[in-house]
């Protein structure tokens, strides 16, 4: 596949998270794709799609930076939404997040076989009230 197409895939698979269309958003992820190199597949990708959209009903993904190369694709992202539901064990807070971070997207075969990725987990707890911030 060319960049080209690899790139149109990662926007239609954001804009679908953003629509909150799960099996949009999963179309493309590969039932044995790996995420930070464990096993993930097409079911966890759908369970993660799920988790999020019931904690942040709102949530919504910006594509900041993306940058693509032969079988790659590179994201830069922001996540923005209100914590409405629970979230890995987390009641619901009400408050509004924002979180930046990168993911590599490496497809075959048309598929997204590998996602490589990193965000500021330490900063969404915080905002969220589980870490203290610090001072």
């Amino acid at each position: 596949m060319s960049t080209e197409k690899n790139k149109t895939i990662v926007k239609e698979f954001v804009e679908a998270g953003n629509r909150g269309d799960v099996e949009g958003n999963i179309k493309y992820t590969a039932p044995d794709c790996l995420l930070n190199g464990e096993p993930f597949g097409r079911e966890g990708d759908r369970q993660r799609n799920l988790m999020m959209l019931a904690a942040f009903p709102d949530g919504q993904y910006s594509m900041d930076d993306m940058i693509a190369e032969w079988d790659k694709v590179v994201l830069r992202w922001t996540f923005r939404g209100t914590h409405k539901g629970e979230l890995m064990g987390i009641p619901a807070t009400g408050k509004q997040v924002t979180m930046a971070g990168i993911s590599i997207y490496h497809f075959a075969n048309g598929m997204l076989a590998e996602i490589w990725e990193n965000y500021d987990r330490f900063g969404f707890l915080q905002q969220l009230g589980v870490i203290p911030a610090s001072g």
